[in-house]
């Protein structure tokens, strides 16, 4: 089940997709959908993996054009009455392949299409492992089967989805090829209103039954604790001295960006968008642009460094939230010029987990996989895998 409008407004920094008026703002802006895209990526390496499962799907940009795209057969079991971006449409899609006796539903979207799916099927209960099933066994106590999401959203922080498109076929396959374990995962959505406004606004819903495999299911997004202030400001003199005298600066969404262009003077930085800074020479920092679209980081006149923290307990630095950093803009700035920030706690926290990416270009996300150096203070880094 593919929502199709789904991470719509990640590229022109709208925090999100819900909603028609926002939907056609985005589009307005120059936004193309892209979920279509990330199902048919999914469906590819599914089929190589299962190439003997059945597929059920929902007409149109629903599901059936990704299938076909992929060059997949699949089984309409459910026709839209319109074009399939409302939640009522897709509420009415999950019924659909749960009633035609879906054993493992995909659904293609972001946090928002979560909540849609845990409407549909309602939570099973608070989280715990259920033990491992294969495709024709029990579904545990949730009322349908185990789900799980191919992201495509702007925020993603619920641990209902796949780290990857592939990754979603990884997990899929291994669901369908002979039994997964299954444990409870989180639907956390935020008020995508309140992002705009530069406020964090974060509500549990309840909980999806999802099949698990070690570093292919992402974790929930986790709030950091207050970090060293001496630390930050040692990461943002850091930052300075690399950049250098005049050159451009430009930040992703977080706590600890936004406490580093703090630290570096530009006390009107936002807290959930891109900001682009100017660095002065013997002066603060000043903003540029604030809250930048794809196409402005696009138009600088300098390919700009970015500078950018993993997202606490999930560890993805690239593709949730900060989708204004376009594979187009990574290509043009190149892997030197990308700097990656974090105190030592925050990677800490991570247990070992790697930093995560997700661009949507799959080339691009194995040409930027490998080792990063962290700048973690001062003269202070380490040295961390980064991948797909």
């Amino acid at each position: 089940m593919v929502n199709p409008v789904a991470g719509l407004g990640g590229r022109v920094g709208l925090k999100g997709s819900d909603g028609a008026e926002v939907q056609q703002r985005a589009r307005t802006l120059g936004a193309r959908p892209a979920a279509t895209s990330r199902t048919e990526l999914m469906l590819r390496q599914f089929g190589l993996l299962a190439p003997h499962s059945t597929l059920l799907t929902a007409a149109g940009p629903m599901g059936a054009d990704a299938a076909r795209a992929a060059g997949l057969d699949a089984t309409v079991v459910h026709r839209p009455a319109g074009p399939g971006t409302t939640a009522a449409d897709t509420r009415a899609a999950v019924r659909a392949l749960v009633a035609a006796g879906a054993g493992l539903l995909l659904f293609c979207g972001g946090d928002g299409t979560a909540r849609d799916v845990l409407d549909a099927l309602g939570s099973p209960g608070p989280p715990g492992t259920l033990g491992s099933i294969g495709p024709l066994g029990p579904l545990g106590p949730g009322s349908g089967p185990p789900v799980l999401g191919i992201p495509a959203g702007v925020k993603m922080h619920s641990a209902v989805f796949a780290v990857h498109p592939r990754a979603a076929a990884e997990v899929a396959a291994a669901w369908a090829n002979g039994g997964v374990r299954l444990a409870s995962a989180e639907v956390v959505d935020r008020d995508e209103a309140a992002l705009r406004e530069g406020r964090v606004s974060a509500r549990l819903h309840g909980w999806l039954t999802v099949p698990v495999l070690p570093a292919r299911v992402q974790q929930r997004k986790t709030g950091s604790s207050a970090a060293d202030p001496g630390a930050l400001g040692g990461i943002a003199a850091e930052v300075a001295e690399r950049v250098g005298p005049d050159g451009l600066l430009a930040l992703g969404p977080g706590g600890t960006t936004h406490a580093v262009a703090r630290a570096l003077g530009a006390a009107d930085a936002c807290l959930t968008g891109v900001d682009v800074l100017r660095l002065q020479p013997g002066g603060a920092a000043r903003v540029v642009i604030r809250d930048a679209r794809a196409d402005q980081l696009l138009a600088l006149p300098a390919a700009p460094w970015i500078a950018l923290s993993p997202i606490g307990g999930q560890g993805f630095l690239l593709g949730r939230g900060n989708q204004q950093f376009t594979p187009e803009l990574l290509r043009a700035t190149g892997r030197e010029r990308l700097l990656v920030l974090a105190t030592e706690a925050k990677l800490a926290a991570l247990a070992g987990r790697p930093l995560l990416l997700d661009t949507g270009d799959p080339e691009l996300d194995d040409a930027l996989s490998g080792h990063v150096r962290v700048i973690t203070g001062r003269h202070a880094s380490a040295v961390y895998r980064l991948t797909a």
